[in-house]
């Protein structure tokens, strides 16, 4: 297939390229840079052997996407163009309902004006707000604690309700938990702009030296050890997840579904500090900080439904992760090449 991906330059959506890359689609990044960089292009052709273009463009011009999707013939998108840092969210929530919630109507439009109805949205696990029951799956209620949620879980209402108009959508709703690591490589992984707003390029970035030490959010929850619990997944084993959907509701008679994509254990904050540091013989100094809004304890999936629908479930554990993150970080430090950064 032809696939266009939003936020294709980004962390996520680069590891998907790769995969798609690999089985034979035909794949078009499309972004606007905002988190990301174009260079990281030359990185997939590295890896691919493929020349897979980029076009430069905010999912928010409605003409810009036609033009893409026209141009290329596109027959399904896989759609990651969002902002994600919860803490942003809550201090800047008008950004986040532009760019998340009218940039996907604006490229739903599209999408219909191009006739294309095949559609892989990267959802959160934070529509499913505090936790009712642990693990999550994915008929526990639905809520959000934070604006970030909020945009995830009207998108989702939203698609629902296209699918219901019209019974030709084919639309895949994938509930995200934590992406962390990169590519075997080391030429694409999470670098973003900034102060990581994420964990694992936190800590990749104090053991580095890059940051003096990682501060950790909160040590009074109700968790083992008072620290938050999150099921990280290795972003490698993500990408795969999109494939597997993708051919899933090709030949689906169902207009949506919705997955959860993660590993059904729960790792706590210090946890992944002491692997971290155990796997890569690195120390990673920490400090307790106050409770971000907008956090919860515990958030972790049950992933039973992707194993039996998709035949899809996570390969890689938490030596993956880390062993995979701090070599990206150290071809980070010895390249001047610009490498992956995460939308």
């Amino acid at each position: 297939m032809r696939i266009l991906l939003t936020g294709g330059a980004g962390y996520i959506g680069s590891h998907t390229a790769v995969a798609l890359a690999a089985t034979g689609h035909e794949v078009v990044c499309f972004d606007n840079l905002s988190n990301s960089r174009a260079e990281v292009m030359d990185q997939l052709e590295t890896i691919t052997g493929q020349s897979i273009p980029l076009i430069v463009g905010d999912i928010r011009d409605r003409t810009s996407l036609e033009q893409a999707m026209q141009s290329h013939a596109i027959e399904a998108v896989i759609h990651f163009a969002g902002l994600k840092a919860v803490g942003e969210a809550v201090a800047r929530p008008l950004i986040y309902y532009d760019n998340n919630v009218r940039g996907t109507l604006s490229l739903i439009e599209a999408m219909i004006a191009c006739s294309v109805r095949t559609l892989v949205f990267s959802s959160s696990a934070t529509v499913y707000g505090e936790p009712q029951y642990l693990p999550l799956d994915e008929i526990h209620p639905t809520s959000a604690t934070n604006p970030y949620g909020r945009t995830k879980l009207m998108i989702e209402e939203m698609l629902t309700d296209i699918a219901a108009a019209d019974p030709d959508w084919r639309i895949a709703v994938l509930r995200y938990f934590n992406p962390v690591g990169a590519h075997e490589s080391g030429l694409i992984g999470e670098d973003p702009n900034g102060i990581p707003n994420n964990l694992m390029p936190f800590i990749s970035r104090v053991a580095s030296g890059r940051l003096e030490r990682l501060s950790v959010f909160g040590d009074d929850y109700d968790t083992p050890d008072g620290t938050g619990v999150r099921d990280y997944i290795h972003v490698t084993d993500l990408a795969a997840g999109h494939l597997a959907a993708l051919g899933a509701i090709s030949s689906h008679n169902e207009p949506i579904s919705t997955w959860n994509l993660g590993t059904g254990q729960g790792y706590s904050v210090l946890e992944m500090v002491r692997a971290f540091e155990r796997v890569n013989g690195v120390c990673v100094p920490y400090q307790i900080a106050d409770r971000r809004p907008g956090d919860v304890a515990s958030c972790y999936a049950s992933p039973d439904k992707a194993k039996a629908e998709l035949g899809w479930e996570a390969a890689l554990g938490l030596e993956d992760m880390c062993s995979s993150m701090w070599r990206f970080e150290r071809m980070l430090a010895t390249s001047n090449s610009p490498q992956a950064t995460a939308t």
